[in-house]
C-alpha cells in the first residue's frame, strides 16, 4: 500500500487505536474517526486528526470519507452478547450503517477499504482443528452472521463499483486499551475482576478453546498484509493455536499472583467448543510471524490495566 490519507473508523476504539498507531509510524495520513465520547484520546501517535462523528449518521460518514485514499473499518456498535440478545439492533445499525459507508467510499473513489471481520464467529461450529479461509462459513450467532453479510455486501461493491477490500478475520485479540468492563474479551474482563477483588464467570467447565492473539501481534499482521500487491481479499489473522478458558485462568494466576473464585455458568446455545484460525495463507503471502508468548502478554495486559483500563471508551 503506498503511502496515503487513512481514515480509521472507530479510530479510538481498542483496536482502531492500535490501527492508528500502526498507520501513523508508518508515515501515513491518519484521520481517527470516533465519538471520543469518554473524552480521553486512546491512541498514542500525535500527528493524527482527530474528527469526532457518529458512524450512524449518514452526512457523518459521507463527510468523513471525502478525499481518502484508505479506509479502515474497525468499529462495530455492538459486541456478541448484545446482537445476540437483540438480533435486529445489528442488522439496524452494524450492516444497514457499513453499507452506506461502502457507497460513500465507492462515491468518493477511495482505493481499498479494510475491514475487520471475525474469524472466531464466522466459521461457526467445525471438527476441524483450525478454520481456513476456503473452509465453509456457517456462523450461529447473530454477530457472526453480520460479520458474514459485510463480507459479501464488500464483494457485490467490488462488482458493481470496483471497491478494492481487504478483510481481516481476526480471532481473539487481547491486550492494553481493551475495555475491561464490557462484556466481550475474555482476558481484560478476568484481570479487572481480579484487580477489583470479585469473583470470575466461567461459561462451561473451562475446555472451550480459542485462538488468543496479543494485540501487538495482530498489529504486525496488519502492517504485513498491506502491500501493493495482496494476492487474496480474505485473511485469517490469528495465533493458529488455540488456548482453553481453563489455560487462560492459569496463565492469569501465574502472572498476577492471584488466586480468586471462579463461579461456572451453563454456556449459552451460541458459544461453540472450538475456534481456532489456520494461518497458512498469511504465512504463505507474508511469511510466519514470531508470536508473543501467552504470559508475555497478559502480563504486559496487567501492567497497564491500572492508568489504561478504567477511563475506556471502546467497542
Amino acid at each position: 500500500m503506498r503511502m496515503g490519507k487513512c481514515l480509521v473508523i472507530g479510530g479510538n476504539g481498542f483496536l482502531g487505536s492500535h490501527v492508528v498507531d500502526m498507520l501513523a509510524a508508518a508515515g501515513h495520513q491518519v484521520t481517527a474517526f470516533d465519538r471520543f465520547s469518554s473524552g480521553t484520546q486512546n491512541y498514542s501517535a500525535a500527528n493524527v486528526t482527530p474528527l469526532v462523528g457518529d458512524f450512524l449518521d449518514r452526512s457523518h460518514l459521507s463527510r468523513a470519507v471525502a478525499d481518502q485514499d484508505f479506509v479502515f473499518h474497525f468499529l462495530s456498535i455492538t459486541t456478541p452478547a448484545s446482537a445476540e440478545s437483540d438480533p435486529t439492533l445489528d442488522i439496524r445499525t452494524n450492516l444497514a450503517q457499513t453499507v452506506d459507508l461502502f457507497e460513500f467510499c465507492a462515491d468518493a473513489g477511495v482505493q481499498r477499504l479494510f475491514f475487520a471481520s471475525s474469524g472466531g464467529a464466522i466459521y461457526g461450529a467445525s471438527d476441524r482443528q483450525a478454520s481456513a479461509e476456503t473452509d465453509p462459513t456457517w456462523p450461529v450467532s447473530p454477530y457472526g452472521i453480520i460479520k458474514l453479510a459485510i463480507e459479501n455486501y464488500l464483494g457485490y461493491f467490488k462488482a458493481t463499483r470496483g471497491l478494492e477490500h481487504t478483510i481481516f478475520r481476526i480471532s481473539n485479540p487481547y491486550g492494553p486499551r481493551q475495555g475491561p468492563t464490557k462484556t466481550q474479551g475474555l482476558i481484560p474482563v478476568v484481570l479487572n475482576r481480579i484487580a477489583r477483588g470479585l469473583p470470575i464467570t466461567r461459561f462451561g467447565d473451562g475446555t472451550m478453546i480459542r485462538d488468543f492473539l496479543f494485540v501487538d501481534d495482530l498489529m504486525r499482521m496488519v502492517g504485513m498484509a498491506l502491500s501493493e500487491d495482496v494476492p487474496h481479499d480474505v485473511y485469517n489473522l490469528g495465533h493458529g493455536e488455540g488456548h482453553s478458558v481453563n489455560d487462560i485462568l492459569e496463565s492469569v494466576r501465574r502472572v498476577t499472583g492471584h488466586d480468586f473464585v471462579v463461579l461456572e455458568r451453563p454456556s449459552p446455545p451460541t458459544f461453540i467448543q472450538r475456534s481456532v484460525l489456520d494461518v497458512s495463507r498469511f504465512n504463505s503471502d507474508f511469511g510466519p510471524l514470531n508470536y508473543t508468548k501467552l504470559d508475555d502478554g497478559i502480563r504486559a495486559t496487567w501492567d497497564l490495566l491500572p492508568t489504561n483500563f478504567e477511563t475506556q471508551s471502546l467497542r
